[in-house]
């Protein structure tokens, strides 16, 4: 672990700020980095992607000022980007930052992300070879067959995994199955191995913990207000510019939805009502994500961002 910059003087720990969709996140994220004149770096395994904006609800011009920010915007729709693509470029980003002697905050909803900076994981298999061919007979399987028989096979082999997973993440299930056929181990194990030379830096995790109907109600304003901004508008985007729709970014709540609307199978207020339902089970498989972190997650109460912010730079200070 390097914690030979100069900011860790001054702190223990780099902030991670988590919490379920709608939690407000980046509010307090950008509180952070405005009070202790950190830099921003997006841990959003959608927002990475270049003009699906309103549907992946990333921070306007207006909402970031001045505070740098990294991570979003960065590869086009379609293309895959792998943990192991977000760890291999967030972490010299987040070097540079420190080199410069400011405080990289980092802010975002995806668990793996998350994790893989939080305890050092690696997701390389060490054997690309054989697991891109796993993967590739694992793809025409579902091709073929859809995904249920997938996935039950990966709660045969690997429960705790398939526990994490959702079954309709096609990458992730193949991912997860790859890595077994690849390894001889399952994905859980491999993960526990890779924890072995620990993180690259002190980071602490922060999860915004709402009551959970007072979150239900703000995804639930948060989709009337994606309808309002044009999330219809970015879906066709998608489907003029002949984006692969086995690709990442279709899977993203919000755009898969929008699909059967544009094709005429439902209504828009249906569509709606299915992004509302799919982005609530969406919160709770990233709340039962962080709560299974354990102590290494500290909740603090949904307050003024303002008030949060000094409570997060308190508890990452040196004492």
């Amino acid at each position: 672990m390097d914690t030979s910059f100069p900011i860790f003087e001054k702190y223990s720990y780099i902030p991670i700020i988590a919490g379920p969709t709608a939690s407000g996140k980046s509010a307090l994220a950008l509180e952070i980095c405005r009070k202790a004149c950190g830099e921003l770096v997006c841990a959003d395994s959608m927002q990475i992607y270049k003009y699906l904006d309103v549907g992946t609800a990333k921070d306007t011009k207006d909402e970031i000022g001045d505070v740098p920010h990294y991570m979003t915007d960065i590869i086009e729709p379609g293309e895959n980007f792998s943990v192991y693509d977000y760890v291999s470029t967030a972490i010299p980003i987040i070097r540079d930052i420190l080199t410069r002697g400011k405080l990289p905050v980092v802010c975002g909803g995806t668990g793996q992300y998350i994790s893989s900076l939080l305890y050092g994981l690696d997701y390389g298999t060490g054997d690309e070879e054989a697991e891109a061919e796993a993967t590739s007979k694992l793809t025409d399987e579902f091709e073929q067959n859809g995904i249920d028989p997938l996935y039950s096979r990966l709660k045969e082999i690997d429960p705790e995994a398939a526990d994490k997973i959702d079954p309709q993440n096609t990458r992730r299930v193949i991912r997860a199955l790859a890595v077994y056929d690849a390894l001889g181990i399952t994905f859980t194990e491999k993960n526990k191995q890779s924890k072995v030379n620990g993180p690259e830096f002190p980071f602490k995790v922060f999860m915004i913990d709402w009551d959970r109907e007072v979150l239900y109600d703000r995804i639930n304003r948060r989709v009337g207000i994606m309808i309002d901004n044009g999330i219809v508008d970015e879906a066709k985007k998608l489907l003029e510019n002949n984006v692969d729709r086995k690709s990442t970014c279709w899977q993203a709540i919000g755009y898969k939805e929008m699909l059967k609307y544009l094709e005429g199978e439902e209504t828009l207020e249906q569509a709606a009502d299915r992004i509302r339902i799919g982005t609530r089970h969406y919160a709770k498989r990233q709340l039962t994500w962080l709560r299974s972190m354990g102590g290494d997650v500290t909740p603090v109460k949904p307050d003024d961002p303002e008030i949060n912010a000094k409570i997060v730079l308190d508890l990452c200070r040196k004492k």
